[in-house]
């Protein structure tokens, strides 16, 4: 990186969409990028991280620096985990099988997304010895969600993260004036194409009449009865930890510790799902101090640099997801770029943390911080 020899990707992580922009088609910058209605709630998550700043304390800290951390079981060497994202081969044709392998590489926890576009075993294979959790959309079919659960625990997925506020698509302009959706072209859907449920629904195999299949999912995917008796009906199923991802009350925080999930991802799904909602920052503080140690907490939504990882530490989350920008990375240099993300990330985290006069993020707190 010195000797004047600059990195092939730039190391500032909020300037890898200019990038990825170049190589990617519309279609699928359409879909990746944009956030739903005006973008309201997209540009609120940032609005939020400049409204805080770091106080630097001087004259503290030690030699050595420790940013592991351990989350419902999952041991990591810092706290950042690869968000869920679908549809990763609209960003290059390894899709998550090359993000899969990123993470075990840096010893991070890979999320596999029940909208991806490999298989539940596919991406475990290509996670390797590496720890992985899966992220669940629950069908508006039991029997459905049964084989998904059943699938990700014999293929080593430990924990099950139930999204929660994506029981249908929010209104995304940018896919609608294109008439784009990459699940009707059969893009995305592998998990399904893939489970014996699913498949012995269909008339055909899906290789014969992809047009079906595709259309029998869109007939499964939708659930906007989605409810507390379906998280119990999870646990029945499921014996690792559960989190649910996309809690914005705190309410509904208290509601998950009632009903025995292990933990919530405070997230707005980066602003994808319901225009003008309150920014996933905002509702951080509220929601860690309703839970106290009741539940672990998460976060995602507009995490682009170290510092961002501080202030959503110091405000009450134990780790954050990180999501778009190594979709970015994928898209411009495969699994290397994903790599050179998340390298990036860990490292102004740590530089942060240092100039910040810390040894560890688990010392942040709300002291850490002021705002504007």
């Amino acid at each position: 990186m010195f000797g004047n020899t600059p990195p092939k990707l730039t190391t500032d992580l909020a300037h890898l969409e200019e990038r990825a922009r170049e190589t990617l088609s519309a279609e699928a910058m359409g879909y990746i990028v944009p956030s739903a209605g005006s973008g309201a709630t997209a540009r609120a998550n940032r609005d939020a991280f400049d409204r805080w700043h770091i106080v630097p304390r001087m004259l503290r800290n030690g030699p050595e620096r420790d940013l592991s951390c351990t989350i419902l079981g999952t041991e990591m060497p810092a706290p950042v985990v690869l968000a869920p994202v679908g549809v990763q081969t609209l960003a290059h044709a390894e899709g998550e099988l090359a993000t899969a392998r990123a993470a075990t590489a840096l010893g991070l926890t890979y999320t596999h997304s029940t909208q991806a576009s490999y298989s539940i075993e596919a991406a475990a294979e290509a996670s390797g010895d590496g720890s992985r959790w899966y992220q669940l959309y629950f069908p508006n079919e039991r029997d459905l969600c049964v084989s998904f659960l059943e699938r990700a625990k014999t293929a080593g997925y430990s924990t099950v993260v139930v999204t929660v506020d994506t029981t249908m698509l929010g209104w995304r302009p940018a896919d609608l004036d294109r008439g784009f959706l990459p699940f009707l072209a059969g893009s995305g859907i592998a998990n399904y194409l893939t489970d014996p449920v699913f498949k012995g629904s269909l008339a055909k195999p899906p290789d014969e009449d992809p047009a079906m299949a595709a259309l029998r999912f869109a007939q499964v995917f939708p659930n906007p009865g989605l409810s507390w008796e379906d998280i119990a009906f999870v646990r029945e199923h499921w014996d690792g930890p559960i989190m649910l991802k996309g809690i914005l009350s705190a309410e509904d925080a208290k509601l998950a510790a009632d009903n025995g999930v292990d933990g919530i991802v405070v997230s707005n799904h980066g602003g994808r799902q319901v225009d003008g909602a309150i920014a996933a920052l905002d509702a951080l503080p509220g929601i860690a101090d309703a839970v106290g140690d009741r539940l672990t907490v998460l976060f995602d939504s507009g995490v682009r640099t170290g510092a961002d990882v501080v202030k959503a530490i110091a405000l009450g989350a134990q780790a954050v997801l990180l999501g778009r920008p190594y979709l970015y990375g994928l898209a411009l240099e495969g699994q290397q770029g994903v790599e050179h993300v998340l390298r990036c990330l860990l490292a102004e985290l740590d530089i942060t943390l240092t100039g910040a006069g810390y040894t560890s993020h688990r010392e942040l707190s709300r002291e850490s911080l002021v705002t504007a």
